[in-house]
């Protein structure tokens, strides 16, 4: 699986210099998240709209390259189409359009307002009865948004053991206020806490498997702009920002020499 990671990070690299779209950093520090989450979840490429699928919802929605990066390498589509990433009127926007691409449940973007779509989607699974199950994926930037703690609220009154809620922890969003201790608040809000290496695939995997009597909170501890030192040494710098042709040969020698 680290070697499957590494080629979605030089895939991610690729686009994004070709297009001068995508938040690289952002999206470097999800791949292995995601990874896990595709690994683990009832989901068929050839029937995206299969209704006993789980469902994912990536609430920090700038990380949308990598989602669909991972997508294309699960079978959803063609990776060719993901080069079409921010042209005139092509399907594959900055932010993911459900309505445009398979495998993609709620067009995200607006941070904090995904995880109350997952919310509302876990308690109608609930109300069905059903064995289906909602994970959402959300940055610790968007965690400021007051609707975060919100959502989770309401979930933790509803009960929704159903309902999985993954923070990435990469500890460098460039405005707000830091939340030093992620998981105490979580618990605080009624989620069972696991806290895990979020470029650890097996341990996430273990990690998302778990269903417990409540709704469950994964702390993902990652490295934004992970794979590349450039990155990670200057993470706001390069948070809006793609590659020049030099730019991009230093960070796939960099890439190329992580152990895989």
């Amino acid at each position: 699986m680290k070697t499957v990671c590494k080629e979605i990070r030089k895939q991610i690299l690729h686009i994004a210099k070709e297009s001068g779209h995508g938040h690289i950093p952002t999206c470097f520090s999800i791949v292995e998240i995601l990874c896990a989450v595709y690994t683990t979840l009832r989901h068929d490429p050839q029937n995206p709209l299969w209704k006993e699928r789980d469902l994912f919802i990536l609430s920090k929605g700038h990380g949308a390259l990598a989602h669909y990066c991972v997508l294309a390498r699960w079978g959803y589509f063609d990776p060719e189409q993901v080069h079409a990433l921010g042209v005139f009127r092509s399907d594959f926007g900055c932010h993911a359009d459900r309505f445009k691409i398979p495998g993609i449940e709620a067009s995200t973007g607006s941070l904090g307002h995904g995880i109350g779509l997952a919310v509302g989607m876990a308690l109608a699974l609930k109300i069905d009865r059903s064995e289906r199950r909602v994970v959402t994926l959300i940055g610790d930037g968007e965690a400021n948004e007051g609707s975060v703690w919100e959502a989770l609220l309401v979930a933790a009154n509803l009960g929704l053991p159903n309902l999985t809620v993954i923070y990435d922890d990469n500890r460098s969003h460039s405005r707000g206020l830091q939340i030093l201790n992620p998981a105490e608040k979580l618990r605080a809000f009624g989620c069972e806490v696991t806290e895990v290496d979020g470029h650890d695939v097996e341990v996430l995997k273990a990690a998302l498997r778990y269903r417990g009597k409540r709704m469950h909170a994964i702390v993902a501890r990652t490295c934004k702009g992970c794979g590349c030192p450039t990155f990670v040494e200057s993470p706001y710098e390069w948070h809006r920002r793609s590659p020049n042709d030099d730019e991009y040969r230093l960070l796939l020698e960099e890439l190329d020499a992580q152990a895989v």
